[in-house]
């Protein structure tokens, strides 16, 4: 059978649009985290011993991308938030048995090794969004999105978060194959006057903003050289690296982090509020 273009068109949206609800009914209710304000200063050391931090909630355990269509995660992560008159500040617990990263120049495609991914969109339209990736070595690959890819956006690889500060803490060996690790954690400070670009001005948040964020842990089976360097696990019939694992805060439903209308809700709350999370 002959397809027309208006014929071909009409099956793509249709494809489209039956992934979109697939997605959709794997994330109709997204999560939402109340982050509190902090009046002390937090310093990023890696080491999350603040006050601050101590009495800011946890986020529930990260999940699969799809949702409650894949088994949950065999290692754990969990996030939580804070914030001041200048920084969002994000922290993560990321368990992790074998902790390897080599990937040490800045804006190297850092999702090729495991790493710790942030998405933020601070109007919640769905388009000029931000997204920051950081591996176990503390290594940052940042971009800026003017639209999802899906729209035709291309990413601007060279745009930066000016001012950030992230500092990573290890409970293990960094590429030791001969031990067993127990986790990493990462702490992270964003000044809010750096998302921006040229034709978007930074939104400074207040009590009672709400943004869209969510957050993606990039897993990846490995395998270890004569020489004891990890590697990315191929499949020793077809020589191709093996697909990732990629586990996530709110769920999205599909296999693509680029679908802002499914990440979580963020509400800025001031010192004195106290709200649930989940």
């Amino acid at each position: 059978m002959k397809l027309n273009y208006l014929n071909l068109t009409s099956l793509l949206l249709l494809a489209n649009l039956i992934t979109f609800k697939a997605a959709f009914a794997q994330n109709d209710h997204p999560k939402k985290y109340i982050c509190q304000q902090t009046a002390s200063p937090i310093k990023i050391d890696g080491k999350l011993d603040e006050r601050s931090w101590k009495k800011a909630p946890w986020t529930s355990r990260f999940v699969d991308i799809e949702g409650n269509k894949k088994p949950l995660p065999y290692q754990q992560t969990q996030a939580k938030m804070l914030w001041d008159n200048e920084y969002l500040y994000i922290a993560a617990v990321i368990e992790e048995t074998h902790i390897w990263a080599y990937q040490e120049k800045k804006d190297q495609i850092v999702y090729l090794e495991n790493d710790f991914e942030v998405f933020i969109d601070p109007d919640s339209d769905g388009e000029n969004y931000y997204e920051l990736e950081v591996n176990a070595i503390n290594n940052t690959f940042d971009l800026f999105l003017p639209k999802t890819y899906k729209k035709g956006g291309r990413a601007q690889l060279k745009w930066d978060i000016k001012d950030l500060k992230s500092a990573v803490s290890i409970e293990g060996t960094l590429n030791n194959a001969k031990d067993t690790d127990k986790r990493w954690t990462l702490e992270i400070a964003i000044p809010f006057a750096s998302l921006t670009n040229e034709n978007v001005p930074a939104i400074i948040p207040v009590n009672g903003s709400q943004w869209r964020i969510n957050f993606s842990r990039v897993n990846w089976q490995h395998e270890v050289s004569a020489d004891g360097k990890y590697a990315r696990k191929r499949n020793p019939e077809t020589g191709k690296v093996l697909p990732e694992y990629n586990w996530v805060w709110s769920p999205q439903g599909i296999i693509n982090m680029h679908f802002p209308e499914f990440w979580g809700h963020l509400q800025f709350v001031g010192s004195k509020d106290k709200k649930n999370t989940k």
